[in-house]
């Protein structure tokens, strides 16, 4: 865990022995469930850490983030990018959303037995939670990793996040064009986009953005439209 380690305290993140241990136990958990499990394609441990661990906790020092005390991750998989942030986070509430119980009743369990108390896991569609009055506009944040599409991902998120709140989509070397592509979604949807933030990686990680959207007015009760639509027919 020693590039962790370094990345972590390059970074100015918390970095404390019983952190570390967290993330070794968590990636441990993983590992040995994807025998059983499709979880992650990523095997090797060290690529592990890179690729999941680090890349997860490239939000963590924007001041938006640091601010929201409810943050929701959608399509969380195997728990990324909501459980290395949990981790570093303790003092924050996080809800991690899957469409696949599986994979939710593994992190429940691993974060159970590691004492990540902070995490909690909610099973279904990101177009009907994002209607129940239990989660629409609940969220300070709401952070998603490879999930989908700018445009479609809006539809996801943004009905979840409270106004003046933030959506954080963790984006690779295609995301300029996707959001010049998602402008009108994201402004049909209450949002407004901020501005781009470039990932403070470590040498051997991809570089990545975080495109950062402001909810500045409520979602308008039509959206998110029903399940299926957003990915099939993205708002233009």
């Amino acid at each position: 865990m020693k590039q962790l380690i370094n990345y972590l305290e390059k970074n100015k993140m918390p970095s404390g022995e019983e952190i570390i241990e967290k993330f070794d136990a968590y990636r441990s958990g993983i590992l040995q469930w994807n025998e059983f499990v499709n979880l992650t394609a990523i095997r090797d441990p060290e690529e592990f850490t890179v690729k999941h661990f680090i890349d997860s906790a490239a939000c963590f020092s924007l001041p938006e983030y640091q601010a929201a005390e409810t943050i929701l991750d959608l399509g969380t998989g195997a728990g990324f990018p909501g459980v290395p942030l949990a981790i570093l986070s303790p003092e924050k509430n996080f809800v991690l959303v899957d469409s696949l119980n599986k994979r939710l009743r593994i992190i429940d369990e691993l974060c159970q037995s590691i004492g990540i108390k902070n995490v909690k896991t909610v099973h279904g569609r990101a177009e009907d939670l994002g209607r129940e009055t239990e989660h629409r506009e609940k969220y300070d944040m709401c952070v998603s990793r490879a999930v989908a599409n700018l445009a479609t991902l809006s539809e996801y998120c943004l009905p979840f996040v409270k106004r003046g709140g933030y959506m954080a989509a963790y984006k690779g070397a295609d995301g300029e064009n996707e959001l010049e592509e998602a402008m009108t979604a994201i402004g049909l949807l209450g949002g407004k986009f901020d501005r781009w933030e470039s990932t403070p990686v470590d040498a051997a990680c991809d570089r990545h953005k975080i495109i950062l959207v402001k909810k500045v007015n409520n979602t308008k009760s039509k959206y998110p439209r029903k399940a299926g639509s957003p990915s099939k027919e993205p708002l233009k």
